[in-house]
């Protein structure tokens, strides 16, 4: 009876120790690849995360719209990551990115849209898009009537009061 019990107990341990080995392997290959921000400007910065023990060295990341990068590991963890400039002219729409850690693959489809260019917040009117000169003539004139028309409204009402 006891060496059926032990015989039991050691079937039950070799089997725990045989199903969790391929995933113990699984994550050591690369999984959860992100890409930040998921859109993006010609010339602005991606930054390419990727999870997996693997890729703690000899990671790289690939796009069209970047080329290949180096992918630093982050401490503390199994996660690795990189900073990509995407080219001034790369393609408008949705680009794919692939990660190869240590020679395991993996890619993720549209991972980022590159779009025509950011906006033009915050450049108190530095930009050659703004009021021309004549746009401004226009609306100084239109102000100065406003001013006179308001002072001689104001004048006719205060003769009309003293009569």
């Amino acid at each position: 009876m006891r060496t059926t019990r032990a015989l039991a107990v050691s079937a039950a341990a070799v089997l725990a120790v045989g199903l969790a080995a391929p995933a113990a392997s699984a994550w050591e290959d690369p999984t959860n690849l992100s890409v930040s921000p998921s859109v993006i400007p010609r010339g602005g910065e991606v930054t390419v995360s990727v999870d997996g023990t693997k890729c703690q060295s000899n990671s790289t990341a690939s796009s069209d719209a970047f080329g290949t990068i180096n992918l630093s590991p982050v401490p503390g963890g199994s996660q690795a990551s990189g900073t990509a400039t995407i080219k001034h002219d790369a393609t408008v729409g949705a680009h794919d990115v692939s990660v190869s850690c240590q020679g395991a693959p993996l890619m993720r489809p549209a991972a980022f849209t590159v779009i025509h260019g950011g906006v033009r917040g915050g450049l108190g009117g530095s930009t050659q898009t703004g009021a021309t000169p004549t746009d401004m003539a226009i609306g100084g004139a239109l102000v100065a009537s406003a001013l006179i028309g308001g002072g001689v409204f104001w004048m006719r009402r205060r003769a009309e009061g003293k009569a």
